[in-house]
């Protein structure tokens, strides 16, 4: 297998700076895009004494308003992975929030869509990005998320819903030789890597930032090939939890409009 070479979207994040060394650490090639020359010292310090190789890539996600824009970069950098762990994280407005957590997000899809060197994509998503109620929620569980979505994350609900659908019309479009997996985490916290509830979760919890990006890692490894990937605090190990969705097969976008998903990418 060739050795992977991953573009980190949104690579001073919080999660991406926990994943950024465990990807290193396995050997592999990471090229981390930042928007600001002085985050550079900081992301150049998580590479020291890895075994793998890091660059660091400056561009502002913001700048990104095509798939050309996305291409050019992917092009550039030529990776065969990519994991998009970015976000506008609540500032700028809901203006600001559309063009990072959706136009930029969707634009690399459209540009991954287009390059067949790109392998994989991980998206870094949220627990609650759905349009229908899955089989595995209490009907109180689904009226408390959708609450959630209509009220304080109304803007970031419509953002991430699109972009976690359009990464998954990707792969249902290009098919086996591409792997899209959208991982998605309830509540953020500062935790060390703890046990997980990953695939069919409750409805809402917390999980660590660290634990999000020792799942990410452990996910692109593993062989685990499309599907959305549901995560809180649990009783499980992550090596064995990222084991067992992995040999099943879990995907959680069961329950939302498949077909309607399928013909995104169609339409372009």
């Amino acid at each position: 297998m060739t050795t992977p070479h991953i573009l980190l979207l949104g690579g001073h994040g919080k999660v991406s700076q926990l994943l950024t060394p465990l990807l290193l650490s396995r050997s592999w090639t990471v090229t981390s895009l930042i928007r600001a020359a002085d985050q550079k010292p900081t992301i150049e310090s998580l590479g020291r004494g890895q075994p793998g190789k890091l660059n660091v890539y400056l561009s502002s996600l913001e700048d990104i308003k095509t798939s050309s824009d996305a291409k050019k970069i992917v092009d550039e950098v030529k990776p065969n992975w990519i994991v998009w762990s970015a976000g506008a994280g609540g500032k700028g407005g809901p203006e600001r929030t559309k063009a990072i957590d959706r136009d930029a997000c969707i634009a690399f899809l459209k540009a991954t869509h287009e390059t067949s060197s790109v392998a994989k994509f991980l998206l870094v998503s949220y627990l609650g990005s759905r349009r229908n109620k899955p089989s595995w929620w209490s009907n109180e569980e689904w009226k408390g998320s959708q609450e959630v979505n209509e009220g304080a994350l109304k803007n970031y609900f419509k953002a991430k819903v699109e972009s976690d659908e359009y990464l998954a019309s990707v792969a249902l479009a290009r098919g086996e030789d591409f792997a899209g997996i959208c991982l998605r985490p309830g509540r953020l916290t500062e935790e060390g890597v703890e046990n997980v509830q990953l695939g069919k979760t409750r409805a809402s919890g917390e999980i660590s930032r660290a634990t999000v990006a020792e799942v990410a890692a452990r996910l692109l490894e593993s062989g685990y090939e499309t599907g959305w990937v549901d995560m809180l605090n649990g009783d499980e190990e992550v090596g064995k939890a990222v084991e067992r969705v992995t040999k099943e097969k879990v995907d959680c976008i069961e329950g939302e409009n498949v077909e309607k998903i399928k013909s995104i990418v169609s339409k372009i």
